[in-house]
């Protein structure tokens, strides 16, 4: 699984932070950010809640 943020349409809320601290992170000025494009197996399943949860619908699954 990879995983990106759409910088666009990130509004810095951190519910993806939330979900899977792991793989995503904040920014300076408070936008998310992918720490590792490759998810490992183990999160796999927090990255889906994060991108379910986004209420941007900013981060992208492939």
């Amino acid at each position: 699984m990879k995983v990106t943020v759409d910088e666009d349409r990130c509004r810095g809320h951190g519910v993806c932070l939330g979900a899977c601290p792991e793989v995503f992170t904040l920014t300076d000025d408070g936008y998310a950010e992918v720490t590792t494009a490759d998810v490992p197996e183990e999160y796999e399943r927090a990255v889906q809640e994060a991108e379910q949860s986004c209420p941007e619908r900013a981060i992208v699954i492939e």
